[in-house]
């Protein structure tokens, strides 16, 4: 500023010293005094003041905490033993597909039912006969079942695809003429569109009996499934590798000879099972094998299963040791149909019930965890 005064006085100075003697005289003192009061001025004028304008603080993001996910639906409509496990480890896989609006709604359940023999005459052992057989297509028809087959089976177990939320899986054990289809099961395909897994044995070669199984494969409601190639030693721990790959892979070899199909359902023959057959099953091309263990229902990532060898169930091998719940699914006895029919509703209904109870804390922890990696839901 000291600068700026000295500068504009000095131009003053010399503006007054250039001036001609023609002007009229001028009192120095005025001037300079005049000159003074110019340049102050100059100097005094205010200068504007730049605007600042404030920087908008953003707001910190506030990382969302996921709530804790309930735990598997449990009942006390099993036996205390036998409690329901679930096989998907990926939590957001499976809360996707359980929600996925065109796949199985929570509460699909699957009775999965093992028939060993329909007598024309008295009942013996684990069969029944043809009258209650009737009565038990017929229970299940009225209260809302509908069969399905063994891939639609995998289908749902592994990705909860749609099928009929009372569904039932009928498995015929062991080898049998078309007759005893077309008089026991043809009726419910032609009335329903009801199939039937037949679990068989592969190392019969009578080639009449094949060809009759070969053609009922070929119209396609007779689901031919693995149980077992000689069949009659059961699989236990004490089995080596070799004589389980021949049983497993044994039977389908027969199959794809015979019926120009591969198997995807195991029926352990004898009910007998170990870990290490349930681990070689799956690197066969296995999805899923059954016992002869009454459990209960299943449903897509609950699977009822025992830890030990227990009082409620005891003939009954446990299931857990092995490791994989797909390949130890239990079964009902044909003879036992009757009188579970409504607890494996009322276990469906129950799920519902749990599954909705819970849907705000599965969606909100889907959305937080897993969307960003899975995408939404459809």
């Amino acid at each position: 500023m000291k600068s700026r005064f000295i500068l504009t006085l000095g131009l003053l100075t010399a503006l007054l010293a250039s001036c001609g003697p023609s002007a009229p005289t001028t009192d120095p003192s005025i001037a300079l005094t005049a000159a003074f009061e110019t340049a102050f001025a100059q100097l005094s004028a205010p200068t504007a003041t730049p605007q600042i304008t404030d920087t908008p603080v953003p707001t910190p993001t506030v990382p969302r905490t996921p709530p804790a996910l309930p735990g598997t639906y449990q009942t006390s409509l099993l036996k205390s033993h036998d409690i329901p496990r679930a096989y998907v480890t990926d939590s957001c896989q499976y809360l996707k597909n359980k929600w996925d609006s065109t796949k199985s709604a929570p509460g699909t359940i699957v009775m999965v039912i093992m028939h060993h023999g329909i007598n024309k005459g008295a009942a013996s052992g684990n069969d029944v006969t043809v009258s209650v057989h009737k009565q038990i297509m017929n229970d299940l028809h009225e209260s809302g079942f509908t069969a399905i087959n063994m891939q639609q089976m995998a289908d749902f177990m592994y990705d909860n695809a749609k099928i009929p939320q009372r569904s039932v899986l009928f498995i015929v054990d062991d080898r049998h003429f078309a007759e005893y289809f077309n008089d026991h099961w043809r009726p419910y395909f032609e009335q329903w569109g009801w199939s039937v897994v037949n679990g068989y044995i592969g190392i019969d070669e009578r080639t009449d009996l094949w060809a009759e199984n070969a053609a009922l494969s070929a119209e396609g409601w007779v689901d031919y499934q693995s149980h077992g190639y000689i069949h009659n030693i059961p699989i236990s721990e004490g089995s080596a590798d070799d004589f389980i790959i021949s049983e497993m892979q044994g039977a389908i070899n027969s199959i794809q000879k015979y019926m120009n199909k591969t198997p995807i359902g195991y029926i352990w023959p004898g009910g007998g099972f170990s870990r290490r057959a349930v681990e070689i099953g799956p690197t066969l091309g296995y999805k899923l094998a059954f016992t002869v263990n009454q459990r209960g229902p299943v449903m897509y990532n609950w699977i009822p299963q025992a830890d030990a060898v227990n009082a409620s169930n005891p003939l009954a091998i446990p299931e857990t040791p092995a490791g994989n719940p797909l390949m130890t699914i239990p079964r009902y006895w044909s003879a036992n149909v009757r009188e579970n029919i409504g607890n494996v509703i009322a276990i469906g209904d129950e799920a519902i019930a749990y599954a909705e109870q819970n849907k705000g804390v599965e969606l909100e922890y889907y959305d937080i965890v897993c969307a960003p990696a899975y995408g939404p839901i459809p």
